[in-house]
């Protein structure tokens, strides 16, 4: 059960804010904290340019079930398309357990369901990759694309999992419906990440295949809209000018619903608040150290490993803000909170 949570009688007739037990909840919070990994390890194959190790084969690798004496570049795509594997029977195990732990009704069974299906979908976005050559030192335009879906869905599918894992630690339901301004402001939040996330997945990219050369980011820029440069790096300085405006809009966000009353010390919106104005700090610091050192490897690895984690943050955000009471009357609520 999650830290301080306090049930209500109408979640307990609701089949909600009811642990679904401890080893459903281990396995959820486990697939999530795996699937982190596993997203780490896949760009660590794109900046390594290992993405065509195994050929134009997918799912087989190089036209075979197990590759025979493997290229340096095989074993890493590989053993990506393995710890990929594994977070699909990851899924379906979360699946399983959910159905027979959990009572009909009971939402860990939406998160579970959702989660699977986006991992499947995350699977068929990978193969199209491979498929279609949009690997390894490919300049295709319609690279950027597939890559921005790719992380659009990861995002999502982390957010299924921590929603999974909240649920059968004993969380609320969330509801959508008469959510009013809260959930407006939630859903631009969300849109807002994803849209960022799709556009560092872009640049990110766009580092790889073009390796800032100029003395300065301005001449950086010089280079992406010169006659010669492709889509890919016209785009590359939206995610930079995306990050402003949205990190902006989160820590305004933040404010305007931290003071509404969740049902447990985790649940509280301003604990997320507190969470989510640290990690935009750490991300704005990353994001000029990733500039300013021209994108390493290594770098590129932290930035996307801190915006998984804001990722995570916004949504539990949302989540606790949807799921929680607006103050009592008479308590200090930030300007321009609807009662």
């Amino acid at each position: 059960m999650l830290e301080g949570q306090k049930l209500r009688p109408e979640d307990r007739t609701a089949g909600t804010g009811v642990p679904a037990g401890r080893l459903l909840t281990w396995l959820a919070w486990s697939a999530l904290a795996y699937n982190v990994l596993v997203i780490l390890w896949g760009a660590f194959v794109r900046i390594s340019g290992a993405g065509a190790g195994c050929g134009a084969h997918w799912p087989l690798c190089n036209g075979v079930a197990v590759p025979v004496s493997p290229t340096l570049n095989t074993v890493i795509e590989f053993s990506h398309r393995l710890t990929s594997g594994v977070s699909g029977l990851l899924a379906v195990a979360l699946l399983g357990l959910a159905l027979l732990r959990s009572p009909k009704g009971h939402p860990v069974r939406t998160g579970a369901v959702l989660s699977l299906l986006l991992i499947v979908f995350e699977g068929l976005v990978g193969g199209v990759q491979v498929l279609l050559g949009l690997t390894a030192t490919s300049t295709n335009p319609a690279r950027g694309f597939v890559q921005g879906v790719h992380l659009a869905n990861t995002f999502a599918l982390l957010g299924a999992l921590l929603l999974t894992a909240v649920w059968a630690s004993g969380g609320p339901r969330l509801r959508l419906r008469g959510q009013g301004r809260v959930g407006w402001l939630s859903a631009v939040a969300i849109v807002s990440m994803l849209l960022l996330g799709m556009a560092g997945a872009v640049t990110a990219l766009g580092d790889l295949l073009f390796t800032p050369t100029g003395m300065t980011p301005l001449d950086t820029v010089r280079q992406d809209f010169s006659l010669s440069a492709t889509l890919i790096q016209n785009l590359r300085v939206l995610h930079p000018t995306l990050a402003l405006g949205v990190s902006a809009y989160l820590i305004w966000f933040a404010a305007q619903v931290a003071g509404r009353e969740g049902s447990g010390r985790a649940l509280q919106p301003r604990r997320w608040k507190v969470a989510l104005h640290a990690l935009v700090g750490l991300q704005i610091v990353a994001g000029v150290l990733n500039v300013a050192l021209k994108a390493p490897g290594w770098m590129q690895l932290l930035h996307l490993f801190l915006a998984c984690l804001m990722w995570l943050a916004v949504v539990m955000l949302c989540y606790t803000a949807m799921t929680a009471r607006p103050e009592p009357h008479g308590a200090a609520v930030p300007a321009g909170v609807g009662a």
